[in-house]
């Protein structure tokens, strides 16, 4: 689940929690809106500690053709 994901699932459980007043019989909307709340945020926080621990790369581009990635990955050759 990435970050768009997680901000609507967090904006439906708002909605279900606050807005709807509907009752629907064996279910209740405002305790599903505060688990898909809950879901969202969990969701939301692996996703930003995921993205903040994952190694930049930079592709550098030389005049002589020669292309490599930084930091390399020692499986493929250097140029």
């Amino acid at each position: 689940m990435r970050i768009g994901a997680s901000l609507l699932i967090i904006a439906v459980g708002a909605i279900l929690k606050f807005a709807v007043t509907k009752q629907v019989s064996g279910v209740n909307l405002g305790t599903v809106g505060i688990v898909l709340m809950i879901v969202g945020a969990a969701g939301l926080v692996i996703s930003l500690i995921l993205m903040t621990t994952r190694r930049r790369t930079d592709v550098v581009h030389h005049r002589n053709g020669t292309t490599y990635v930084e930091p390399a990955d020692p499986d493929l050759p250097r140029y």
